[in-house]
């Protein structure tokens, strides 16, 4: 339990404390007309008539808050989406200085609030970058990967209360290990309930190996890295921060870590908590060294971790993680297919939002797949002919 201290203060260290200033006022350029050029290309190249996207983003909305900025004890802002609302709308068209594909997925990630996906599966989007999923079990919650910091998690908790009424936490889900899939987690249960067995965490064989790998060994430089990626310190305009692919950007608040009660380590382990069935695909070497899917029989939803997304994932990320293996994340994506391809009717995930339909979620799986194995297959393909 030492180690486990250690290791959430110095995570906390790192996500509260490097470089996470206020920004700074600078003058963003004006879009050049190579720039310019580029850019209105992009609009002849995708369909962005398609609008089923948004309405798949929109679907089961529940409630909006009507502002979103969270504060840390402080009283320091660690996550402020009105910035955003200034100049990010549904139907204003793509600035010169903005890739139109970035700007939609910018507005498509600006549906925020909370969402019923399907009958006792609720989602909080737009609280930090990544989402958290609340499952309604017969007497409390099992919450899905709770965001970066305790305070953006704390906040989505409460609204979730607010608009659904009091529930317990009953037992969290670490999806895989990196930090915006757990770092709030202190926003939504207690330590202690945990050590006494009150409350269970659940996470992929070698989640804390890898979770300590990246965020106490190397966390200072991933920290500061992280920023960078995110733009986490730009102004927010048309100029500077638009949006962070996944999200719109990182919160800033206290990330921590309560080590996993429960180590699933096998495809196929089922799991019963209060009332609730989950049975788990695991995905090691895919978009993390220790990840894993869940799907719900009750419910036919299958949570896809991060191993699908809305968009086409980075195999090698910016801030330094562990390289992804395209390979065996096309190999995982089949084996979804063919494991729970035949009842799903609905899939959602740690980003970005739900889609529903056995038919479209298996063209979209086979496409996701494909996408990786392509990937994978030009590049070995392209390193034989002597290209670097």
């Amino acid at each position: 339990m030492k180690a486990a201290f250690v290791f959430a203060t110095a995570i906390a260290m790192t996500w509260s404390s490097s470089g996470w200033a206020q920004a700074q006022p600078i003058g963003g350029k004006p879009a050049t007309a190579a720039t310019k050029a580029a850019n209105a290309a992009v609009l002849n190249e995708l369909p962005f008539n398609d609008k089923s996207d948004f309405e798949d983003a929109q679907r089961g909305l529940v409630a909006k808050p009507d502002t979103l900025t969270i504060r840390n004890a402080k009283g320091d802002v660690v996550w402020d989406l009105e910035a955003y609302k200034q100049y990010i709308g549904v139907d204003k068209p793509a600035p010169d200085t903005v890739n139109p594909s970035l700007w939609r997925n910018a507005q498509l990630t600006m549906q925020h609030g909370l969402f019923k996906v399907s009958d006792r599966i609720y989602q909080v989007r737009g609280f930090d970058l990544s989402n958290v999923t609340f499952v309604q079990g017969n007497t409390g919650w099992i919450v899905l990967d709770p965001l970066i910091s305790e305070e953006t998690a704390k906040a989505a908790y409460e609204f979730v209360t607010k608009h659904l009424g009091s529930r317990p936490v009953v037992a969290v889900v670490y999806s895989h290990s990196h930090i915006d899939h757990y770092g709030g987690v202190r926003g939504v249960v207690n330590e202690a309930d945990v050590k006494s067995g009150k409350i269970k965490i659940f996470a992929p064989e070698g989640f804390t190996v890898h979770a300590v790998s990246e965020n106490v060994i190397a966390g200072n430089a991933m920290g500061r890295r992280a920023v960078y990626m995110y733009g986490a310190l730009l102004p927010r305009n048309d100029r500077g921060g638009v949006n962070g692919g996944l999200g719109q950007t990182v919160s800033t608040g206290t990330a921590g870590l309560i080590v996993p009660s429960d180590i699933i380590g096998k495809t196929g382990t089922e799991v019963t908590v209060d009332g609730v069935k989950m049975v788990f695909q695991m995905t090691p070497g895919t978009e993390a060294p220790a990840e894993m899917n869940t799907f719900f029989p009750q419910f036919k939803g299958m949570w896809m971790a991060e191993n699908t997304t809305n968009t086409m994932h980075n195999i090698l990320t910016l801030r330094g993680a562990q390289v992804r293996d395209a390979l065996k994340w096309s190999s995982y994506l089949n084996e979804t297919i063919d494991t729970y391809g035949k009842d799903v009717e609905f899939k959602f995930q740690a980003h970005h939002w739900p889609m529903w339909g056995n038919a479209k979620i298996i063209d979209y799986w086979k496409k996701q797949r494909d996408l990786y194995k392509y990937t994978h297959d030009q590049s070995v393909n392209l390193m034989n002919k002597g290209y670097t």
